[in-house]
């Protein structure tokens, strides 16, 4: 069955630097786009970066030139490198694969930006 398991969140300092991974399995990977998505307290969930099969990535305007999302079709894992974090940035991070028009997600890792 499809998986999709997160991790590498924490709490960070403002300006501080973090790098989630998400590891697949369950489908070829290298054939379907991959994305991250995250949830802050109080509001919906949206979508940060997603990356083609092609690895092509596109970005939220909030996290341009910040967040750099790459794909290693090798390891069947996406990582999502999060630089210049913010309080805002704070949330749970998900990973999310669309599949046969099904969406998968894994349970989320937790990003804490503060001082």
């Amino acid at each position: 069955q499809v998986q999709l398991v997160e991790s590498g969140g924490g709490l960070v300092q403002p300006g501080g630097s973090l790098r989630l991974s998400c590891a697949a399995s369950g489908f070829t990977f290298s054939m379907y786009a991959m994305s991250w998505y995250r949830q802050a307290p109080g509001k919906e969930r949206e979508l940060v970066a997603t990356t083609s099969a092609g690895s092509r990535t596109d970005y939220a305007d909030s996290v341009k030139g910040r967040f750099t999302m790459s794909r290693d079709n090798t390891r069947d894992t996406v990582y999502l490198l999060m630089n210049s974090l913010k309080p805002e940035d704070t949330a749970v991070y998900y990973c999310n694969a669309i599949i046969t028009g099904l969406s998968y997600w894994g349970r989320g890792t937790q990003v804490t930006v503060s001082s």
